[in-house]
Parts: structure tokens; sequence; C-alpha cells
């Protein structure tokens, strides 16, 4: 475990003001260490990095006492937590190649995470009910192939890429926008309780710190960092999904994007990025093979809409289903195609909704389900 007087010193770099990241690694790289920064004469730092940050650097910040003491209590009073630093042999090599990487990372769970092959899967806070199922079922594949799945722990597809990833052996690492005493949002509590045991919770954010809107796609870089490759599942285009998927491209990262319905605002990202070049998949195993690892034997590929799923969605055969095909549709377009009362037609679209083979939709629309 981190010394006192390191941890204090790597949180006294993190938390002074006007000393930014890469004056930070340009100080380390030149004097070794922050206690080694914090002993320097003002003239040395002003060499390295101007007046106004030596100025910053020789006056302690308020916060420091009490940041490092409440570090030190939360490394003491949990199992499986960590302080990470650049200096650290665990820090994860994958960031150290980023151009960005955060000075100090908390841990807690699994840290050989950082260290086996992983995948980020990124996608819509409000996705359908297929874009869900789709990251969850691709998250399982991947995780049961050895690789962990990197997502941020926001609702809707980063949950869902969650929870698929710790069925496999991969597991998962959620890289979060807050400290890691704090779960937002607060619906992934549970999920949050979970991931240590088959993964890792990860932050370069110091404890306290709260969901601050500039801080989540300062995470994504992380995300994109951690992963050989990033999968886009659904995303609408100004999607925040988007910036992982560019930090990504950024970094000679592969970029992955499921396609959807061309009436689907939230699979107009994943349609742009397709343009901009990134692949098109249907398959877990489509990403597997691009990135040239191993699919273990006998495990059967994921595939949204094939004609494996819709065996086994309930009703497969059902006219109702055959009428909607695979884009959201209304009421009145159901009843025109299949020329059933309404009555009846509700009945049975509520049927199939509680069987998982129909979603329902905002703007009282509905959409068939293909089950992974």
């Amino acid at each position: 475990m981190i010394e006192h007087d390191e941890l204090e010193a790597w949180l006294r770099l993190v938390l002074t003001p006007q000393v930014g990241p890469l004056s930070a690694r340009k100080l380390l790289g030149a004097l070794g260490s922050p206690q080694a920064v914090f002993h320097a004469p003002h003239a040395a730092l002003r060499e390295l990095v101007g007046e106004r940050e030596a100025q910053a650097l020789h006056a302690q910040p308020e916060t420091l006492q009490q940041q490092a003491e409440a570090t030190l209590r939360w490394l003491h009073d949990g199992p499986q937590r960590a302080v990470l630093t650049l200096a650290d042999a665990a820090y994860p090599a994958a960031l150290l190649d980023a151009p960005d990487p955060p000075l100090v990372l908390f841990a807690q769970g699994d840290l050989s995470k950082l260290q086996t092959p992983a995948i980020a899967i990124v996608g819509s806070r409000n996705p359908t009910q297929q874009g869900r199922e789709n990251a969850r079922a691709f998250a399982a594949v991947f995780s049961q192939a050895g690789l962990t799945v990197v997502s941020g722990l926001a609702q809707g597809i980063d949950g869902a890429a969650h929870e698929g990833a710790l069925k496999g052996a991969g597991g998962t690492v959620a890289v979060v926008g807050t400290g890691l005493d704090i779960v937002y949002p607060k619906r992934h509590e549970a999920l949050a309780q979970q991931i240590p045991a088959n993964g890792l919770l990860l932050s370069e954010f110091t404890l306290g710190t709260g969901p601050l809107a500039q801080n989540f796609p300062k995470r994504n870089r992380i995300i994109a960092g951690l992963s050989k490759g990033t999968l886009v599942v659904e995303a609408a285009v100004q999607s925040g999904s988007l910036i992982t998927a560019r930090l990504a491209i950024d970094m000679a990262r592969e970029v992955f994007a499921i396609p959807g319905s061309i009436h689907s605002p939230q699979s107009r990202g994943c349609h742009a990025l397709i343009k901009q070049g990134a692949k098109l998949v249907e398959t877990a195993q489509d990403v597997i093979e691009e990135l040239r690892l191993p699919l273990p034997q006998g495990l059967a590929p994921v595939k949204p809409n094939s004609s494996r799923d819709l065996a086994e969605v309930p009703g497969y055969e059902d006219p109702v289903l055959e009428a909607m095909g695979y884009d959201p549709v209304g009421l009145d377009a159901l009843h025109a195609r299949t020329g059933l009362p309404v009555d009846e037609l509700n009945a049975r679209l509520l049927e199939l909704e509680l069987q998982g083979g129909v979603a329902r939709l905002p703007g009282q629309l509905f959409q068939r389900c293909a089950r992974a």
C-alpha cells in the first residue's frame, strides 16, 4: 500500500491549481517524483514550467490534509482498494501510451483486469430494448472469450455491458466520473457493489468528487485508452459515446459500430461512425476476429436479429411479429398491416411484450426484439 508521505505528495500535485497534467508530467520527467518537485528550488521550477506554476507549487492546497486523511481511511476501510500512480508497477500499461494518462488512479477490485486485453462498449443512456440486449449479449461473449469489458457505469448501454461482462471470466472495468466513494447514477448502486468481485471500479477523481458534467467526457479517454477497441452499440449523433469513439481513433485503436434502423435516432451515431470508417459488426465474433483474438471452442457467436435468435423469440410465427418487421411501428400501422381489430391487436402486443418478444417505446411505438 502507498505510504502516507508519498500519497500526500501525489495528491498535492493533483490538487495544485494552475498546474495541469502536461506541466505535472514535465516536472516528474525532470525531477523524478512529486516529493522531489516540492523540494526543488523555485528557480528550477520556474525554468521548467514558468513563474505562475512555480509559485502555485510552493503553496499547499487548502484541502490537501483533509483529502489525504480521507483517502487513507478509504484504503483501510474496505478490501481490494488501491491508489495507483504513474510510478506504480500496477499502473495500466495501455494508459501509458495514451496522450494524457492520469497522474493518479483510485481503484477498487481486481487490479489484474488492468493488464488483460480489453474492449470498450459504449452507447446511449436511453437505448432501445434491443440495444440494451445487444450490449448485454455482446459483453457476455467478450467476457467468455477472455476480454475485459470496459465501460462508464452510466445508465443504459454502459450498465447493460457491465451486467453481461460479469457473466464471464474476462469481467469488467467501470471507469467512473466521480470519486469512488460516490455511485452515479444511484440506480447502479447494486451493480457497483457487484463489480469488484469480477472486475474493477476505477476513477482519476479524488474522493468526494460529485457528478460534475465536465468530468464525464474527461473519463472517456481512460475508457478508450484501456481498450484495444471501442464498440458503439447505439448512439445519437450528439452522443457522448462518439467522443469516446473519436478518442479511440486518435489513439489508433479500433472502432466498431452496430447498425440499426434508418428511422431510429439512436442508430444515427453508429451510422455516422460507419460512414467515417468504423467497422460494421453484426456479431461479437466479428470484433474478436478483427482484434485477432481466438474465440473459445464451442462458443456460439452473438448476432442481433439473426434467424437463430428469432427462432427463440416467443410467438415467432405470429402474424403480428411478421407484420412488425424490425423498425419501430405505431398501433395504427400495425392495425392496417394485420387487419386485426384494435382490441385484439392491443391484447396480443401486451402478451408479446410480457414474453419479451416486443418492446414498447416512447410515442406509442412498438419494436420487435431479437434475443441474443
